[in-house]
């Protein structure tokens, strides 16, 4: 059963990991897409992906620090296919640092786009919405480091996904009178390129293998086993779906129980 067919979502940081699984979970369930990224050629890839399953699709190239460039991939949106009905806030950028080696630089390089980009993104989409005047769903991807999961990559990245939780609450309660759904997706350890590129530099500094320091970062985890993308894709299909109509304002651990709800 396709789930969401006739829907237009657009799916920010979909050139590869959760964003990529998100874009292709939608395909098969009967989106059309915008499939955004700051790497054309990575965008492009995953619409040839999401074609590929009979879905409409375009790749669409955009910085999601910059409100210019957002403003511009939502209506390269429009444009493309008349609407959008979903719009995946998951573009964003860290780090593994001690917080005692951060600084000014990281603060704003992580926040334009994790806290400042979710804001605007947000706007964007919902103006359109708005103006469509049949509401529409808007999923932000924070983490449970927003939550004060001790092992974030670092203390700007969990403030920033603090902030993505805080937008998603009062969104909600905002852009409620428009039917417009907000919630967020709190992933744990997932094993994206991003993932595996922060535990590599972990193993290093502990002079252990990769396999290692993923095999010991899953002991931590009660159900033993580390996200896929495909898992935190999931949760997006249901969130987008009817039968989350009733829920809004809602931020879901998908973590394998690493932080109680």
């Amino acid at each position: 059963m396709e789930t969401l067919k006739g829907k237009v979502a657009l799916v920010t940081g979909a050139g590869s990991g959760i964003g990529e699984a998100i874009a292709i979970a939608y395909a098969a369930e009967g989106a059309d897409l915008a499939i955004s990224d700051i790497d054309q050629a990575w965008a492009r890839r995953t619409a040839e992906k999401a074609v590929a399953l009979g879905a409409r699709a375009v790749g669409i190239r955009a910085d999601c620090g910059d409100v210019a460039s957002i403003n511009d991939m939502v209506s390269r949106t429009v444009a493309e296919f008349g609407r959008v009905d979903i719009i995946v806030n998951n573009a964003g950028v860290t780090r593994p640092a001690y917080i005692m080696d951060l600084n000014e630089e990281d603060w704003d390089k992580t926040h334009r786009v994790n806290a400042k980009g979710v804001f605007f993104c947000i706007q964007a989409a919902a103006r359109e919405m708005i103006r469509q005047g049949d509401g529409g769903r808007v999923i932000n991807i924070a983490s449970i480091a927003g939550r004060g999961y001790s092992g974030a990559s670092n203390a700007i990245y969990a403030a920033s996904k603090g902030a993505v939780i805080a937008l998603t609450k009062t969104a909600s309660q905002q852009l409620g009178r428009h039917n417009i759904n907000v919630n967020s997706i709190c992933p744990g350890a997932t094993l994206t390129e991003l993932a595996t590129s922060v535990y590599e530099l972990a193993a290093r500094e502990s002079g252990v293998t990769l396999e290692q320091m993923v095999s010991e970062a899953q002991k931590r985890i009660p159900i033993g086993r580390a996200n896929s993308a495909e898992d935190i894709a999931a949760m997006a299909v249901f969130l987008a779906s009817t039968g989350a109509r009733n829920i809004t304002g809602q931020c879901y651990n998908v973590d394998g129980g690493q932080v109680p709800s």
